[in-house]
């Protein structure tokens, strides 16, 4: 496995470029938010090997309305994603607004799983045009977004199932799936053979490994006997030193492979 650490959530008062150094020369590969707002040239001079970024900037991959907003800005970041080298272009089941649903809804209806799928397979395909890979990402509605629409791991893996295109994959993230579903350990063998990548966090408070109610050291021996060979990247705060954090993070995921040595 390989570990990936976004670098929007730790060492925050560093300057971003520092940041992804800071998280580069620890031994980790770095995973982003919002491309537009960095410095592309800083960031490829770090050397740092960029894991994922967020793959589109509006419209809802479910609303048949807003649906082609999210295929056009999607490609007009992909020159972005090839020069950073990004594998991992990351979507939504709909559209946030600082990180809040931007058209709220509660109810999903069959034309919303429909055009997901369609959508995510047109994904899928400009992927496969361009060399990277479209992921799509299991939120809670529980805390973090209300009001998205088909965004539980479940819902999120049988989208991807129905797109069908090996450029469509999940972004399995295990801390939103603690707080929707549970049961991390059975979602993480069912998924696996659509999974991009995995992002964890802890609960509560979604911070690094350790500081919650998940074993992840658990987790990451399920992973291995699974024979996952993917990247696992920490998307989560630092509940008090960055560095102590990444610690945390390499340790839980593996300590597995430590003791089958």
């Amino acid at each position: 496995m390989r570990l990936a650490v976004c670098a929007e959530m730790v060492f925050t008062d560093l300057p971003f470029v520092e940041r992804v150094r800071r998280i580069h020369e620890s031994g980790f590969d770095v995973e982003l938010w919002d491309s537009r707002t960095k410095d592309i040239g800083a960031l490829k001079a770090t050397g740092a090997v960029f894991s994922s970024m967020t793959g589109y900037t509006s419209g809802s991959l479910v609303d048949p309305e807003t649906a082609d907003d999210v295929v056009r800005t999607a490609e007009t970041l992909i020159p972005t994603a090839l020069e950073l080298g990004v594998s991992r272009m990351v979507v939504h089941p709909a559209e946030l607004i600082d990180g809040h649903a931007a058209r709220p809804v509660y109810r999903t209806t069959g034309r919303m799983w429909s055009t997901g799928a369609r959508t995510l397979e047109r994904l899928g395909k400009l992927g496969e045009k361009h060399g990277v890979t479209f992921c799509l990402e299991n939120l809670n509605t529980v805390l973090d977004h209300p009001g998205i629409p088909l965004a539980r791991a479940k819902d999120t893996l049988a989208l991807v199932e129905a797109a069908g295109h090996p450029h469509a994959k999940l972004m399995l993230d295990l801390y939103h799936a603690q707080l929707g579903e549970g049961n991390l350990i059975e979602l993480v063998r069912t998924a696996l053979p659509y999974i991009g990548e995995i992002q964890v966090a802890d609960v509560p408070g979604r911070c690094e490994p350790g500081t919650g109610e998940i074993n992840y050291a658990a987790v990451a021996k399920a992973l291995a006997e699974a024979g996952y060979e993917g990247t696992v990247g920490m998307e989560a705060w630092a509940s008090d030193d960055s560095d102590a954090a990444l610690d945390a993070f390499r340790a839980a995921f593996t300590v597995y492979a430590e003791e089958k040595r």
